[in-house]
C-alpha cells in the first residue's frame, strides 16, 4: 500500500473515531463507553473504506497518452522534412534531399492509400507565367524522381503556385532561396 493510501486511511480513521464517540455516547445513555467499541467501529469503517476501489492519482502531464502523431507531424521522424530547395532557374534535385526523398518513397510504398501533392514554387524575380512554369516543372521533377523509386502515379498530383505562396517577401538571396522550392504535402 503506498504511502498516499495509508495517510488517507489514517486520516479516515481518526475523523470515524471522533465521530462515533459522541454518538455511542448519545445512545448509551451519556454512559462512558468503552474505548474498545469506538477505536473497532472506527476500525471497521477504515478497513472499508481500505477495501473500496481507489480513484486513481493524478497521471502527470509528461505521462498522458496523447494520439499518436502522423509521421510528417513528428520533428524526430525523417518524413517531417517535406521541403526540397532549388538553384535559382534549375529543376534539378540536389543530392542533399535524395536520402528524405527516398524516405518518402519508402513510406508511399508501404501506404498504398496514402496520397500526397507536390507543390511547386518559385520567387519573385520573374514573370507570373514563367513562375509558374518553373514551379510546375520543379513538382514534376519530384514526381518523377518519386515515381523511379517505386510511387505509384495515382498517389501523387502536382500543383504549381509560381510566386503566388513566397515564404518571405523580401528580395535579398536567402529569401529568394528559400521561395524555390517543392513542398510535399500529406
Amino acid at each position: 500500500m503506498n504511502l498516499e493510501k495509508r495517510r488517507f486511511i489514517n486520516y479516515q480513521l481518526c475523523a470515524t473515531t471522533a465521530a462515533l464517540l459522541p454518538i455511542s455516547l448519545l445512545l448509551n445513555g451519556c454512559a462512558v463507553v468503552p474505548a474498545t467499541v469506538a477505536v473497532q467501529a472506527a476500525v471497521g469503517v477504515a478497513q472499508a473504506v481500505a477495501n473500496r476501489p481507489s480513484t486513481p492519482a493524478a497521471t502527470p502531464a509528461s505521462e498522458v497518452s496523447r494520439p499518436p502523431l502522423n509521421p510528417w507531424e513528428d520533428p524526430t521522424n525523417p518524413l517531417y522534412q517535406r521541403t526540397v530547395y532549388f538553384d535559382e532557374e534549375a529543376v534539378e534535385i540536389k543530392p542533399e534531399f535524395l536520402p528524405m526523398l527516398r524516405a518518402h518513397a519508402s513510406f508511399l510504398g508501404e501506404h498504398a492509400e496514402q496520397q500526397v501533392r507536390l507543390e511547386g514554387h518559385h520567387d519573385a524575380r520573374s514573370s507570373r507565367e514563367y513562375s509558374l512554369s518553373l514551379g510546375e516543372q520543379r513538382a514534376d521533377a519530384v514526381r518523377r524522381w518519386l515515381l523511379a523509386e517505386g510511387v505509384q502515379p495515382t498517389q501523387m498530383t502536382t500543383l504549381s503556385y509560381g510566386e503566388e505562396q513566397l515564404t518571405s517577401a523580401q528580395t535579398n538571396d536567402a529569401a529568394m532561396r528559400s521561395n524555390r522550392r517543392v513542398v510535399i504535402k500529406y
